[in-house]
């Protein structure tokens, strides 16, 4: 099985969190940016099911180049109940290979592209869900965790 690439990364608190923090399942998915429309649907519907996760034992961590005090901003904003990795130079984006052409308003422009990733606490990737929808994100990866 693939192996998802070592990191490091600080939270919204500046907590550093890295692969030895992922401790049996983790959902980790990477997003453009924060206080966008489908960032935002994507997560308020990870915060509306975070029950759902919390009771499979699964963490949940979002991902995207935005800086700490923004990552605050959104979770504030939204009320948001996990954590957001700043991968401010999108290194881990990169490893990941979540970086890709898109069209954003009709112009191609570079960037991260919606991935979501389940990995176990081997750093194993279990599944990889890529162009990922934001209105379905959440029941297809919720789907896959409880057939597991």
């Amino acid at each position: 099985m693939a192996q998802f690439p070592k990191f490091k990364l600080e939270n919204q608190n500046g907590d550093i969190v890295t692969n030895e923090d992922l401790t049996g399942q983790t959902v980790i998915y990477f997003y453009p940016k924060d206080n966008t429309p489908g960032c935002t649907t994507q997560a308020c519907d990870i915060r509306d099911n975070i029950e759902e996760f919390n009771a499979l034992d699964v963490k949940v961590y979002g991902v995207s180049g935005d800086s700490k005090e923004s990552h605050q901003k959104f979770i504030e904003k939204k009320d948001l109940n996990f954590d957001l990795l700043v991968d401010e130079n999108n290194e881990l984006a990169a490893e990941a290979d979540v970086i890709g052409d898109k069209n954003v308003f009709g112009k191609k422009v570079r960037g991260i592209v919606r991935t979501t990733f389940i990995v176990d606490e081997n750093n194993e990737i279990l599944k990889r869900f890529d162009k990922v929808s934001p209105k379905k994100h959440v029941e297809q990866v919720l789907e896959f965790l409880k057939e597991g």
